[in-house]
């Protein structure tokens, strides 16, 4: 039956790939970095984690992960509580997720291509992917389509210690791509960058990630980046969510204030 023109049709829900209850996160007895944080995020979408340095933001990463434990409060992860996890399960979820660190990361003396390979390494390959001169043929192949994508399939058996740090960047990302995640964290990507470099590697990395349906959690001191390349806004303040909104409705001044 066709819908009453006059009855406006109800937005399709999407699934809520992170979901994060009451996180309270502390270290030592120093004061909690942040308490009673709580937000979701759904498929597909991209957000901008912000606030001055000191206000948690890595950490709160960390936690979202399973990387640190929290103190208290819940994280939900692609449908699983990272927090009652065995060892093997928590390795699986980690397969299917992917992280854009701003040190970049790579091992120097090895070819770009192997650095791409070891973004496998979390899927069981084994060791054999640690050097492409070992590692089988779908997963060389699997690195040079992900080197393609990036632009550095010119250089893929160049060793890393030779690379820009804009070409170091695309390498990582390359990495964090290649066993295709389903929900990618990207912290600070571009802070090592120039202002040039930065925009181009910011531009490059949400291209690929939107093409893929990719969920994107990010960092960024760039309020810039924030409203351009988020979907939502998160900022941090005080040890709490002072901001939670969407970035269509934020202005830089908004964003602005989180660091006065």
């Amino acid at each position: 039956m066709p819908l009453d023109p006059g009855t406006p049709a109800e937005a399709p829900t999407r699934t809520a790939e992170l979901k994060v209850r009451g996180l309270t996160k502390s270290f030592g007895r120093a004061a909690p970095v942040f308490a009673g944080i709580s937000f979701e995020v759904p498929h597909g979408a991209s957000v901008a984690l912000v606030g001055a340095n000191g206000t948690g933001k890595s950490t709160l990463l960390r936690c979202c992960l399973g990387l640190i434990p929290a103190d208290s409060g819940e994280v939900e992860l692609l449908g699983q509580q990272t927090g009652a996890l065995g060892q093997g399960a928590r390795r699986r979820l980690r397969a299917r997720t992917g992280m854009v660190a701003q040190s970049h990361n790579l091992v120097p003396r090895l070819s770009v291509l192997s650095n791409v390979q070891h973004g496998l390494l979390g899927s069981g390959a084994g060791p054999r992917y640690w050097s492409h001169a070992l590692a089988p043929r779908r997963a060389r192949e699997a690195a040079m389509a992900a080197l393609e994508e990036v632009g550095m399939a010119d250089l893929a058996l160049r060793r890393a210690d030779g690379l820009s740090g804009g070409q170091s960047q695309r390498v990582a990302i390359a990495r964090a791509l290649v066993h295709a995640p389903r929900f990618l964290i990207a912290d600070e990507p571009t802070a090592s960058l120039d202002p040039a470099a930065g925009e181009e590697v910011m531009a490059l990395f949400f291209r690929l990630v939107r093409s893929e349906g990719v969920t994107v959690v990010f960092t960024s001191h760039n309020i810039s980046h924030a409203l351009g390349y988020g979907d939502r806004v998160l900022g941090l303040a005080g040890g709490r969510l002072a901001i939670d909104a969407d970035a269509a409705a934020l202005s830089e001044r908004d964003l602005g204030a989180l660091y006065g």
